[in-house]
């Protein structure tokens, strides 16, 4: 049994022992009343705390020291209720004062030695092992702990003498050989290190664990040659082993061989049993390194290993649809996605990806169905709702939109491209609902939270020109769109159109040119509107020219009808 095992029985089995063997000094004579007083108070104590009654055994505890200070047995049973507590410091000194009274019950410097241990007070924790032995001198596992603390104060010549000593007592042991082999790499006697090694795999060739043990101590002292000999001869023993790969793939990729590390790695990731985290942690190494195309491809790939040897694994998923999301493979991403929320359907960061992806492909349904799904476990996601608003604005249904909307941005407090975003886009389904009023509050928000955002600006200049209003401001804001975001098609022609609202005819035909040369398709609206600047800069055979495509990209409108045959402009 190790010395950390002991340690936790002392805690489990102390207590029936003290209350059979209790041998409590006393600091005064007690009357034969308080003994049987202090009996019967430790008795019922330890009755409450068998029956988990915490509080009660802790008061009686406490009232037997109050007639017997010096009872040492209800000292370490408080001692055992204060660690349950995680009051270390409280639990610690009961148990000192414990082996003050009473300094040969083994179990109460067992526990003392299990404090000190976890408090990391290495010099206390000698002492304590000290008495252990010298209560129990018999004890392997006593020594061993004394060695482990000596290791710790990098005592190492002490240590290895008393690992000496347990190997008189218990006999060698794999354990015994490994510690050895850790104060020799600590002394940098990498020679007694690798032979400590050589002698394990020497009684045990098939454990592939000293293998790689051995190959470590080679690849972290520079010599790499040794490392992989080694690891090629576990790699024989046990093909499959998915630790031996990795090591070669690291011992590789040091040495710049960068084909041979991935054939490692790709051998790793397809063993179940390798640790899935570990195999994250490699495909996150790559993403440093994007855009570069080999460490995508690579990422991309280990990571549909990965999906293959872990197919119930929700984290398999994630990080190949994460990967394939890198690479740009929609619709493949997509679908890993929804595996990952099947196989976890509270896994939100997931769902918000895969509401992203639909919302970006332009599949609303999806958006709306997939987001309100989610939404109904995670009701205060801002995010999930300024999307389902937004699938459901491309809808046209724009009550909807603007309930998750404004829920977007009463759950929203500090992110301010979200908000700048969810009151922005507020304020387009308000205006699609005609009211002007909650429109411009809206975009009035969403300026005030990002005066630059370009897309607030342009709408809402744009829908300041439909109605005539405050043309000043409105071309103010579609002149800082067009500056944040230069040729841009949809910017160029709002300004365009507001300055041909001011009567600004020169500087409107020079952005509606800007707008339609940036526009690799030119709408039936915008060669509508270039009719019309045209008409006022005089050029009339022009404006009907594009008055006519305009009605040949679909325009039927009654009134372009006219222009084009009374060959003016008509409002």
């Amino acid at each position: 049994m190790k010395f950390a095992a002991l340690l936790t029985l002392a805690t489990a089995f102390a207590g029936s022992c003290l209350a059979q063997n209790n041998k409590a000094a006393v600091s005064r004579p007690m009357s034969q009343a308080d003994s049987g007083m202090v009996k019967q108070l430790f008795f019922t104590a330890l009755r409450e705390k068998t029956i988990d009654n915490k509080k009660q055994a802790y008061d009686l505890f406490n009232r037997v020291l109050q007639i017997d200070p010096a009872n040492d047995a209800s000292m370490f049973e408080l001692a055992n209720l204060e660690q349950l507590q995680n009051n270390s410091a409280a639990a610690e000194s009961l148990l000192e004062r414990a082996v003050t009274v009473n300094k040969d019950n083994e179990w109460y410097w067992l526990a003392l030695a299990g404090l000190y241990e976890k408090n990391n007070e290495l010099t206390k924790l000698e002492n304590a092992l000290t008495e252990l032995i010298r209560l129990n001198p018999d004890r392997s596992e006593y020594y061993y702990g004394k060695a482990n603390a000596f290791y710790l104060e990098k005592r190492y010549d002490e240590a290895l003498k008393l690992y000496d000593k347990v190997q008189e007592l218990s006999g060698q042991s794999d354990e015994l050989a490994l510690s050895r082999q850790k104060i020799y790499l600590r002394q940098g006697d990498v020679k007694k290190a690798a032979s400590a090694l050589d002698q394990l795999i020497a009684s045990n060739p098939t454990q592939v664990r000293y293998y790689l043990a051995q190959a470590e101590i080679y690849s972290s002292n520079s010599q790499p040659d040794k490392a992989i000999e080694l690891l090629q001869k576990a790699k024989k023993i046990d093909p499959d082993n998915g630790l031996v790969h990795l090591a070669l793939a690291d011992i590789y990729r040091e040495q710049n061989k960068p084909e041979a590390s991935y054939d490692e790695l790709e051998l790793a990731f397809a063993n179940p049993d390798v640790d899935i985290d570990q195999k994250l942690r490699i495909v996150m190494g790559y993403v440093p390194k994007f855009p570069e195309p080999n460490a995508q491809a690579s990422a991309l790939q280990l990571s549909k290993v990965m999906v293959t040897a872990h197919p119930s694994d929700v984290k398999a998923y994630a990080i190949y649809g994460d990967m394939l999301l890198q690479n740009r493979k929609l619709t493949e991403a997509k679908e890993a996605y929804k595996k990952a929320v099947a196989l976890d359907p509270k896994a939100y960061n997931i769902q918000e990806q895969l509401v992203r992806i639909q919302l970006s492909q332009g599949d609303f349904d999806a958006a709306i169905k997939d987001g309100e799904n989610s939404l109904s476990m995670f009701p205060n996601q801002a995010w999930m709702n300024y999307m389902v608003g937004e699938a459901w604005q491309q809808k046209k249904n724009h009550a909807k939109a603007i309930s998750y909307l404004r829920n977007a941005t009463m759950l929203e407090a500090e992110d301010k491209s979200l908000l700048t975003q969810s009151y922005s886009a507020l304020g387009d389904a308000y205006h699609a609902m005609g009211d002007i009023k909650n429109s411009d509050t809206a975009y009035e928000k969403a300026l005030s939270i990002d005066p630059d955002n370009a897309y607030t600006l342009n709408n809402y200049a744009y829908y300041l020109s439909l109605r005539n209003e405050q043309l000043d401001k409105a071309a103010q804001m579609s002149k800082r769109s067009n500056e944040l975001i230069p040729n841009t098609a949809s910017f160029e022609d709002t300004y365009a159109w507001i300055l041909f609202k001011q009567k600004n005819y020169t500087g409107a035909k020079l952005w509606i040119e800007k707008s339609i040369k940036s526009d690799k398709g030119a709408s039936a609206t915008k060669v509508e509107h270039y009719g019309d600047i045209l008409f006022f800069t005089g050029d009339v055979n022009g404006a009907v020219e594009n008055w006519k495509k305009a009605k040949q990209l679909g325009t039927n409108s009654p009134l372009l009808q006219r222009k084009i045959d009374e060959k003016k402009y008509s409002e």
